[in-house]
């Protein structure tokens, strides 16, 4: 396992509490600005793990999501509110700071005797007829199986030889926390803008992260600003619905892409997270992607292991690819799309979008059926994400 961020701790979790001999090789994650909405498979997951309890009392319930068009066009769409009620719910997931996910997942790591923790950076990895060789500083390992979960520059995948797609956006995303003086009511609210989205994600207290997607120019003149300012800045583009605001915290910045690797698995290396896909954050489904691959490897994983089967096998990775494929594929092309359609002054496309919002909003079998399969994937739920052992 290379790489230790979100998805490559849950990954080494999963596959060494299933009792596979794991080792993690990657330094501690740096400290992260974001939040993350965690849609009620991965919650399912991270508690089937053992993960959850260590996480929960720093998450607040995500029950309505809100999507406001703030675009000031022609043609704008209507507001649209979906309800976890309606679907039977009590929530969508829960909202967290990335950095107390972390912790938790650091701690349960350190909990489980079959998981080794290397704490360096992977410099070179030489792919074999039989397993994979792993050097860092001061050693090496040898592997069936690599997962590479190094990001989207991936050290692995490169090594496997497999190309990516990728398309950069004119846009960058400026992520931090307030304090505010209304309550959220465990409403996240998204602004679609001509820029971007800019999205209010609720967090325990009177407090919310905010997702706020730019122009590359504006996003690093606002990025200059000192607090007081930023708070200001913020405040009037959420047209005041929390209140006031007081920036909590740092700051994260990055530019925005897509990205999807034409494999997700070949030569004993498997890819999951932003080493095999990268979406812009909206409507909550990077992180939760990378939580399905973890969860859906692991378990392909821990099945061929119990029939004595090469983990790294051809056959497995095939399996993995295809099983993961749609998925990506169907999330990654929705939110490009959307956000396209943002961006473009072409009458027809926002008036398609607007009609789309339209319907949704009108008709409760669609907003329902659009509610279920953004939580979760219809088809090839994995286990863990049914908060099933494995």
């Amino acid at each position: 396992m290379v790489g230790a961020g979100l998805a490559g701790l849950t990954a080494a979790a999963a596959l060494a509490s299933a009792g596979v001999m794991t080792a993690l090789i990657g330094r501690r994650g740096a400290h992260d600005q974001r939040s993350s909405a965690l849609l009620a498979g991965s919650v399912a997951a991270l508690d089937a793990l053992g993960i959850w309890s260590g996480c929960a009392a720093h998450a607040a319930p995500l029950r309505r999501l809100r999507i406001i068009d703030a675009t000031e066009r022609l043609i704008r769409a209507p507001e649209v509110t979906f309800d976890a009620s309606e679907i039977g719910l009590p929530a969508f997931g829960y909202c967290i700071e990335n950095r107390h996910l972390l912790n938790a997942l650091e701690a349960r790591a350190q909990e489980l005797p079959r998981l080794l923790r290397i704490e360096q950076d992977a410099h070179e990895i030489d792919i074999r007829l039989k397993d994979v060789k792993l050097t860092f500083a001061g050693g090496a390992v040898c592997a069936a199986l690599t997962v590479g979960a190094d990001g989207r520059r991936s050290l692995c995948r490169v090594a496997a030889g497999i190309a990516a797609d990728e398309r950069k956006y004119p846009q960058a995303a400026l992520t931090f926390t307030v304090r505010h003086t209304r309550p959220h009511n465990d409403i996240s609210t998204e602004f679609h803008r001509a820029t971007g989205p800019f999205t209010l994600v609720p967090l325990p207290g009177r407090r919310s992260s905010i997702v706020w997607v730019l122009d590359t120019a504006n996003a690093a003149k606002f990025a200059a600003l000192d607090d007081a300012a930023l708070a200001v800045e913020a405040e009037q583009t959420a047209h005041s619905i929390l209140g006031r605001f007081e920036i909590e915290g740092g700051r994260g910045f990055f530019p925005l892409a897509v990205a999807t690797a034409r494999q997700f698995a070949r030569n004993r290396v498997a890819l999951i997270g932003e080493a095999a896909h990268l979406v812009p954050p909206i409507g909550a489904q990077g992180l939760n992607l990378g939580l399905r691959d973890a969860a859906t490897l692991a378990e392909l994983v821990v099945a061929a292991r119990c029939n004595g089967a090469d983990i790294g096998a051809a056959g497995l990775l095939r399996r993995y690819d295809a099983a993961r494929r749609a998925d990506v594929d169907s999330r990654a092309f929705a939110i490009d799309l959307l956000n396209r359609s943002l961006l473009s002054d072409v009458l027809p496309l926002q008036g398609a979008r607007g009609l789309g919002l339209y319907l949704i909003d009108r008709i409760g079998p669609l907003r329902r059926a659009l509610m279920r399969e953004g939580i979760q994937p219809a088809a090839a739920v994995p286990r863990l994400m049914r908060g099933e052992r494995l």
